[in-house]
């Protein structure tokens, strides 16, 4: 609700939309074609949880001190994507689960896993209306604080299990 607490339910209903959809695509793109993304590109895993941690910790950092991650947006649909998209709800923990999960099991259950996790978080984002009115502001406020915070140790914990990885720890 911090992300978009300054736009209409109507605005905020496009913003989650948005957001789960470029998830789920995001997804499939990575579970499809992200190891041979990661080859091309000579990046390995290990890398890519440092960068996402450190992106995560960046936005953590920017929700704790300013309440927000945007001050100007263009559109609404834009915050859908970045950050509540990626990095928040496909990161490197989601991707690199993705990627296992279709190497581990047939491709319908990969894919169907991340059809119930998003639909999940669609329902939790459409309703999350009357969760902040419940709250009210002082208490959303906290809680957008509270999770900034988690945000961070996990933003440091995927950094420290890529440096773990690369130096072989």
């Amino acid at each position: 609700m911090g992300l978009t607490e300054k736009l209409t339910s109507k605005e905020r209903r496009k913003v989650f939309n948005t957001a789960c959809l470029v998830a789920f695509i995001l997804l499939l793109v990575f579970a499809f074609t992200g190891q041979e993304i990661f080859l091309l590109f000579g990046v390995d895993i290990a890398s890519f949880e440092i960068a996402g941690g450190v992106l995560l910790l960046i936005i953590s950092i920017q929700i704790l001190l300013s309440g927000t991650v945007h001050k100007d947006v263009d559109s609404p649909e834009s915050i859908g994507a970045v950050p509540i998209a990626m990095p928040l709800l496909v990161g490197p923990g989601a991707i690199t689960t993705t990627i296992f999960n279709l190497q581990t099991y047939d491709v319908y259950i990969a894919v169907f896993s991340v059809l119930i996790v998003l639909s999940l978080t669609w329902v939790i984002l459409r309703y999350i209306g009357t969760v902040y009115r419940y709250l009210g502001k002082t208490g959303s406020l906290v809680i957008a604080r509270v999770m900034s915070l988690l945000i961070a140790a996990i933003a440091i914990q995927y950094i420290l299990n890529g440096l773990k990885a690369f130096l072989g720890v």
